[in-house]
């Protein structure tokens, strides 16, 4: 039952050949199986699950279900969920019970989906592999025993997703924290156009750049997870006006058929170090695509090598600031002191990670008055800069595609600088920058048999088309991504 993708189960939903609290309870028996050697959850609700999975299957008996009823999902603990923990995996909100209810997981509660717990990730979504998680890290399903990385930030979304301890989840993307390790544990991972999505109540990382977005096994089951997500949100003064997004998951083809589509590939792209299977899979998918009728075109986007160095300038900058009101004052962990200011060192010291306070001392330091026109207005113009380049290479072609890593998923032990970490999110890192939807889709395995993505980029709020691009490059890869193949029964 755990082999069935969101499109199918809702089939054998409606048809009342399987339950909604059967296949809930599948799900369970899988957590109570596997949960504790991936450690993809920081909390599991299976009384709250059983009891959602109950209520939709009243509604399928009396035909009116809602748009994904009886789903089992994956929450990534960033987003608030009244009346259970939502901790952002750090020790400084340990015990944080919120009182309120974030626009994403309110979106999934009004389409009927059954919550099968809070996922883990990096602290405060601050890392590549999750492993700054005060609850230590999830681990990557594929080649189990090897304990490779799920990626990060939303590891834990991915490792419960792939290993079938979800049917789908929810993750956000900063700088690549969907799409990076959707690639490397063989899911598709969308960050949707900025502003699509709304991020109230989804506690903040980097503001400008932070994407609340959808993690399944489908590019169908992907759309379907984000036309949930998606919505115009009055609660959020990011969230734009244009924010839908709708679809019953049957994503019409984008190629054949005579259509003629302009797919770009990015010259400067070309000089990035990747790993030989990574080179392969994706020189075969780009020949698919051109099988089908596509036009591949390169495509300059000048600044996008420096996008890096921006993002790991703007990002920290905005983290300083979102992450001050953890203070001890009024809701989290306080540690106190001989005096105030001793209350705020010591509950901060204690509180936070490594990873965390590293990024908040370079945030810091780059909005002192001494260093802001040189650091920070200098990458907010790299960042222009970038956003105009995507802008101009839109008018040469409909959409772009390239790789979501250099290779696939590394050990979790790997004794790698934060530098070496940082270097990773190269390829992700420019479209959070200029604000465009991104999709990673699996292209294929490598030669010891791990998954690799790679990504279709498009326009902004071209986030449909992405989507049918990505089904075309899906269908070609034929990807089995079952989780019993992956971990077994």
């Amino acid at each position: 039952m755990i082999d069935l993708t969101i499109k199918q189960a809702l089939a054998k939903l409606k048809d009342r050949s399987i339950s909604a609290v059967e296949l809930t309870q599948a799900y369970l028996a899988r957590i109570e199986k596997f949960g504790k050697q991936l450690n993809c959850y920081i909390t599991t609700t299976p009384e709250r699950a059983l009891s959602d999975a109950a209520k939709s299957d009243e509604r399928y008996a009396n035909g009116n279900q809602l748009k994904l009823d009886g789903m089992p999902i994956a929450m990534k603990d960033l987003f608030a969920t009244r009346g259970i923990r939502t901790t952002a995996a750090s020790r400084m909100l340990e015990n944080f019970v919120p009182q309120y209810e974030s626009t994403v997981s309110q979106n999934f509660i009004n389409a009927g989906t059954v919550l099968l717990g809070k996922s883990n990730l990096d602290e405060f979504a601050m890392g590549t592999f999750s492993k700054t998680s005060f609850f230590g890290a999830p681990v990557n399903p594929w080649h189990f025993e090897q304990r490779l990385t799920a990626g990060g930030s939303s590891g834990g979304s991915t490792s419960a997703v792939a290993s079938g301890l979800a049917i789908g989840a929810t993750g956000t993307d900063t700088g690549g924290s969907i799409r990076f390790p959707c690639a490397i544990t063989g899911l598709v991972g969308m960050k949707p156009t900025y502003g699509l999505s709304s991020r109230w109540g989804c506690i903040a990382f980097a503001s400008s750049l932070d994407t609340p977005g959808p993690i399944a096994r489908t590019v169908e089951d992907t759309a379907l997870l984000l036309s949930v997500m998606a919505g115009h949100d009055v609660k959020d003064s990011t969230s734009s006006p244009n924010a839908k997004f709708d679809t019953d998951g049957n994503l019409q083809p984008i190629l054949g058929d005579g259509k003629k589509l302009r797919v770009g590939v990015i010259k400067e792209f070309n000089s990035v170090k990747i790993s030989e299977d990574m080179k392969n899979l994706f020189e075969k998918r780009i020949a698919d695509l051109k099988s089908m009728g596509a036009e591949i075109i390169e495509v300059s986007i000048p600044n996008i090598l420096n996008a890096l160095a921006a993002y790991y300038i703007i990002a920290p900058a905005e983290a300083s600031s979102n992450l001050a009101r953890y203070d001890g004052m009024r809701y989290g962990l306080r540690v106190e002191g001989a005096d105030l200011n001793d209350t705020y060192k010591k509950t901060r010291a204690a509180g936070f990670g490594e990873e965390v306070k590293r990024r908040l001392l370079i945030g810091t330091a780059v909005l002192s008055s001494e260093s802001y026109d040189v650091y920070f207005m200098q990458a907010a113009r790299v960042r222009r800069m970038i956003a105009d380049s995507f802008n101009k290479a839109f008018e040469q072609c409909d959409l772009i595609v390239c790789p979501s890593s250099s290779g696939p998923a590394l050990p979790l032990d790997s004794d790698l600088t934060p530098l070496e970490y940082y270097a990773l999110d190269l390829f992700t890192v420019a479209m959070n920058l200029a604000g465009v939807p991104a999709v990673s889709v699996p292209c294929g395995l490598t030669q010891t048999g791990l998954p690799l993505g790679m990504q279709v980029v498009g326009p902004r709020f071209a986030d449909m088309q992405v989507l049918q691009l990505a089904k075309h490059i899906e269908d070609a890869s034929a990807f089995d991504n079952r989780p019993t193949k992956i971990m077994g029964n």
